[in-house]
C-alpha cells in the first residue's frame, strides 16, 4: 500500500479537508467567546450590511433554507439580537431587523475579524494571500455548482 503524502493530494480535497479544520476551530471560537454559531453570526453580519431584510431573502443571502434560518432567527431573537416585523405590505411577509445589542456584537466580530492574524505564513505573505483569494472567490462563484474546467479551458468571466 503506497502511503500518499499531502502534496500529492488533489487540490479540491486540500480545499475541503481546510476548510473542514478552518471551520471547526472558528465554530468553536464563535460558540465558546460569542455564544453564536456560524450560521448566527452570517445572519447578523447580513442584516448588519443590508439593512432590514425579509426572511426569505437573508436565508437567501446566507445559503441556507427558509426553514433552516427559522430556528437560527429563534436563536439569535431569544437572545437579544433580531427581531421578527411583520411587513406592513404583506402581513404574510416576515421582516428581521438587528436589535442594538445585535448590532454591538456584530461590530465587535468585525473587529475580530479585521484584526485576527493571518493562519499560516502563507496566507501573511501579501501576494499569496491575493492568489488565495483569488482562488477562493473563484470556488465560491456565484453560489451555483461548480464548473469543472480542464487545464486546456480558460476559466469564464466571474459571475460578479
Amino acid at each position: 500500500m503506497d502511503v500518499i503524502g499531502l502534496g500529492d493530494v488533489p487540490l479540491g480535497r486540500l480545499l475541503v479537508t481546510a476548510g473542514h479544520i478552518v471551520g471547526q476551530q472558528w465554530n468553536r471560537h464563535l460558540a465558546e467567546e460569542h455564544g453564536l454559531t456560524q450560521a448566527g453570526m452570517g445572519t447578523l453580519i447580513t442584516l448588519a450590511r443590508h439593512g432590514e431584510l425579509p426572511h426569505r431573502v437573508v436565508a437567501e443571502r446566507c445559503f441556507v433554507r427558509p426553514a433552516t434560518l427559522t430556528g437560527i432567527v429563534d436563536t439569535l431573537e431569544r437572545d437579544g439580537l433580531v427581531e421578527r416585523h411583520r411587513d406592513d405590505a404583506d402581513r404574510r411577509s416576515v421582516r428581521l431587523a438587528l436589535t442594538p445589542a445585535g448590532r454591538e456584537r456584530v461590530a465587535k466580530l468585525i473587529t475580530l475579524m479585521q484584526t485576527r492574524g493571518p493562519l499560516t505564513s502563507v496566507d501573511a505573505d501579501p501576494a499569496k494571500a491575493a492568489v488565495i483569494r483569488e482562488f477562493l472567490i473563484e470556488v465560491i462563484g456565484s453560489g451555483e455548482e461548480p464548473q469543472m474546467t480542464s487545464p486546456e479551458t480558460k476559466p469564464q468571466e466571474p459571475a460578479c
